[in-house]
C-alpha cells in the first residue's frame, strides 16, 4: 500500500513539475591570439546603467566582435569586463560578471558601476578601462 503511494506522488510530482536546464559558466582556452581590441566611442552615461565595453567572444571555432552596451545597474555590485588572458602559450576568455561592492567604497565619477580585472595583459590595457 505504502510503495503505491510513494508510486502515485512521484507520478504526479513528475507531471506538475519540469526541473529548469542546467546552467555552468563555461572557459574558453585556446591558442589562438585574439585580435586587437576595437576602439569603440562610449556613450554619455545614462542613469542607472553601467558600460559593458565590447570585446573579441569565441564562437563557432572564431573571434567575433561583441560590441558593448549599456546593463542596468546592480546596487551593491561593480561589472568586471569580459577579456582575454595568455596562460602558458594558451589564451582564457573570462566573461563579464558581477561582484559585491565593497562597502562604503566610492565610485567616482565616471565609473559607473564598472571596473577591470586588477591584471591586464597587453590586449587589456588602454580600451575602456576608465577608473
Amino acid at each position: 500500500m505504502i510503495k503505491k503511494i510513494l508510486i502515485a506522488v512521484m507520478f504526479a510530482g513528475s507531471l506538475g513539475v519540469a526541473a529548469p536546464p542546467a546552467t555552468a559558466a563555461v572557459n574558453v582556452v585556446i591558442r589562438l591570439e585574439p585580435p586587437p581590441m576595437r576602439y569603440e566611442r562610449i556613450p554619455s552615461p545614462r542613469r542607472g546603467y553601467v558600460w559593458a565595453p565590447g570585446y573579441w567572444d569565441w564562437r563557432g571555432q572564431r573571434h567575433v566582435w561583441a560590441q558593448g552596451n549599456w546593463m542596468r545597474e546592480r546596487p551593491g555590485y561593480t561589472y568586471n569586463r569580459p577579456g582575454w588572458h595568455q596562460r602558458g602559450g594558451n589564451w582564457e576568455i573570462r566573461r563579464g560578471s558581477w561582484a559585491r561592492s565593497d562597502h562604503g567604497r566610492h565610485r567616482g565619477p565616471g565609473n559607473h558601476g564598472y571596473r577591470g580585472h586588477g591584471k591586464h595583459d597587453r590586449h587589456d590595457r588602454g580600451h575602456g578601462d576608465r577608473r
